[in-house]
């Protein structure tokens, strides 16, 4: 089994090195600095595994349900402590999913379970929200989608990177789309909390038996760097399957990582940061809103949670290439292509980072890019790894 590289992770890989200067696209809120913890840590906290519990800290995972709306609906024992929640779907999606097996994902969405699948040597089976239904996810098509050969359905609510949101009475349809065959259920839960229209929705692990629900500490609340997250999941053979293959992955728990997002997830710390991402969140998302409309050619739909949209560019861009555009001189800006999604006329915008980012002049300078890119005819205008924009000026 060999995992190829994605378009996203290669865009990242190909452009770390370029140091912009401003960024819009941040998809996390405003990192808390270690400072911040101090007072919290223990100086003489041994920094081997926690001597407690295999499966995370205790007090974590109580947080950890109740930050999910799950205390009393699921038991600490439905909790595995992972390395983020890029580790809580592989080991759940590598444990569950055997070669031939069906998956059925949702376009565009978090490839991670697409890239595992097709190294295992599952079928993947898609289906397409789309931006003229407000991308949607078409509850019928996936209905269609699911047969006997379904081992899993994957998800992510708030959808990464549209920003739409299922609600409850979808997820109890699609609960019940899954029940029919059997399938297991896995919502990514990451950007939960942030909810611009309407309440957070349920996770899925206190609606099914075979609901598994990830999230993590790295987008609300910007602790992305302790590579802390979770797997919930009321069936108790999934998480001792995946804590037997995280035994022969990253083996046991960051210690360092899980003490300081217990501290995070301290309900007197938690509610007031959470607070502030969605302060900070909603105002960065009025003040794109505000600057799409002024920009010819160029629209989105406004996300309904989370702190990512995709917006659609105008007619003669090729996504990647204008990335690139952008990123080189004089603009010095990064944002993601929608190519990375597989949607090549699009970009993601973000509105995390709080006032560490200055939107404004990322725009500024985003708008200038619009409107000095060359949209001929001219082949290397469209080539993305192309860096002779004067070939484009002259065509």
């Amino acid at each position: 089994m060999k995992v190829k590289i994605h378009t996203l992770f290669q865009y990242l890989l190909e452009t770390t090195q370029a140091e912009p200067e401003a960024i819009v696209g941040f998809s996390l809120a405003q990192s808390p600095r270690l400072g911040d913890f101090l007072a919290d840590l223990d100086p003489d906290l041994p920094l081997d595994w926690n001597s407690r519990d295999f499966s995370g800290l205790p007090e974590l995972k109580d947080h950890v349900l109740r930050q999910a709306g799950l205390t009393g609906v699921c038991a600490p024992a439905d909790v595995l402590i992972t390395a983020g929640a890029a580790e809580a779907n592989y080991l759940s999606i590598m444990q569950l999913l055997q070669t031939d097996d069906e998956i059925v994902i949702e376009t565009p969405g978090w490839p991670q379970a697409e890239v595992l699948a097709k190294a295992i040597g599952a079928k993947v089976v898609r289906v397409t929200r789309r931006e003229t239904d407000g991308w949607r996810l078409p509850l019928d098509q996936l209905a269609e989608a699911v047969t006997v050969r379904t081992r899993m359905i994957f998800l992510t609510n708030p959808n990464n990177p549209t920003g739409d949101m299922l609600d409850a009475s979808e997820l109890a349809e699609i609960v019940q789309i899954a029940d029919r065959v059997g399938a297991w259920l896995l919502v990514d839960e990451v950007y939960a909390g942030l909810e611009w229209d309407g309440p957070r929705a349920p996770s899925i692990a206190g609606m099914y038996a075979r609901g598994i629900t990830t999230g993590s500490v790295s987008k609300a609340l910007g602790l992305q760097g302790l590579r802390t997250g979770w797997i919930i999941c009321p069936d108790a053979g999934l998480i001792r399957d995946a804590v037997i293959l995280r035994e022969n992955s990253s083996e046991i728990m960051n210690i360092m990582g899980e003490v300081i997002a217990e501290i995070a997830l301290r309900p007197e710390r938690y509610d007031p940061a959470l607070g502030k991402a969605r302060t900070e969140g909603l105002a960065h998302l009025a003040q794109i809103n505000d600057w799409i409309a002024q920009q010819e050619g160029l629209h989105w739909i406004s996300p309904r949670a989370g702190l990512i949209g995709l917006a659609h560019l105008p007619e003669g861009f090729d996504s990647e290439a204008f990335a690139r555009f952008l990123l080189a001189d004089p603009y010095r800006t990064f944002l993601l292509p929608g190519s990375a999604y597989e949607q090549p006329n699009h970009i993601r915008l973000g509105v995390g980072g709080g006032l560490s980012v200055n939107l404004t002049e990322g725009l500024t300078r985003l708008a200038q890019a619009l409107a000095d890119y060359p949209r001929a005819e001219g082949r290397c205008c469209m080539d993305p790894h192309s860096t002779d924009t004067a070939c484009c000026l002259s065509s």
